[in-house]
């Protein structure tokens, strides 16, 4: 019987000691702190018309939209208006599968820059 007391209770103290763990809660769980994206002051000029520039112009600019884009022209108001009113242009971006997703092959759009284009559309896409 003693020879089984020693092995059982290194393995207790083992056990005992090895489960109470204690970390910081903020050192294992960070605090992912995220920036608010303000879409208060979105024009077409300031905000639109960057975000389409630099997404989409490789396709759908005019010198290339023939080709590349479908036809599709995306770089000035006239000729983006189009595709806000019948929607197009959001669903694209949402890739939600109503409209082949854009950008093509690349990746879905921030969120913070999908929200930019939703309220300039929802403010009535102002050529401002």
């Amino acid at each position: 019987m003693k020879k089984y007391i020693l092995p059982y209770s290194i393995i207790g103290c083992f056990i005992f000691f090895s489960s109470c763990y204690y970390d910081k809660k903020d050192q294992i769980y960070p605090q992912v702190t995220t920036t608010a994206c303000d879409t208060t002051n979105t024009t077409y000029a300031a905000v639109v018309a960057p975000i389409l520039s630099a997404n989409c112009a490789g396709c759908h600019a005019s010198s290339v939209a023939s080709k590349n884009g479908a036809g599709i022209v995306l770089d000035n108001y006239t000729s983006v208006k189009p595709y806000v009113t019948n929607k197009q242009l959001l669903n694209s971006i949402l890739q939600n599968g109503i409209v082949p997703s854009m950008p093509l092959n690349s990746a879905k759009l921030d969120a913070c820059t999908i929200d930019k284009i939703s309220a300039w559309i929802n403010k009535g896409a102002l050529n401002n």
